[in-house]
């Protein structure tokens, strides 16, 4: 599964799941939300509270991922970094290392034709 299709997924469930549980929770408790002077109805009441702690969680994660993307980044610029001047300073000896592999390889022997005569 890829990883947005996951996170769409767990959004999903997440704001099902405060639904479920949130509504259940409202009532038992008889818990009355009010914006104002106004009472608000749970169905209304959870579900603003589920998209607001959603959209919480995708800014957390776009932050973290942002943030480990750029640590990521860094390192690979300096493993290719180092890598590329360790080909600069070392490239006389790795093209006289590859010119003497090419000399003395060994090359594959031609194999025996076969040929049935009746």
């Amino acid at each position: 599964m890829t990883f947005f299709k996951s996170l769409i997924l767990a959004i999903l469930a997440t704001l099902f799941l405060t639904y479920v549980l949130g509504v259940s929770l409202l009532e038992l408790l008889d818990v009355n939300v009010y914006m104002g002077a106004e009472l608000i109805e749970p169905i209304k009441a959870i579900s603003i509270s589920a998209l607001v702690v959603v959209l919480l969680v995708v800014i957390a994660l776009a932050i973290v991922l942002s943030v480990f993307g750029g640590i990521i980044f860094i390192g690979m610029l300096i493993v290719g970094s180092i890598a590329m001047v360790a080909v600069g300073v070392f490239w006389p000896v790795l093209l006289v290392v590859l010119a003497v592999w090419l000399i003395v390889r060994d090359k594959p022997q031609a194999q025996p034709q076969y040929r049935y005569h009746r």
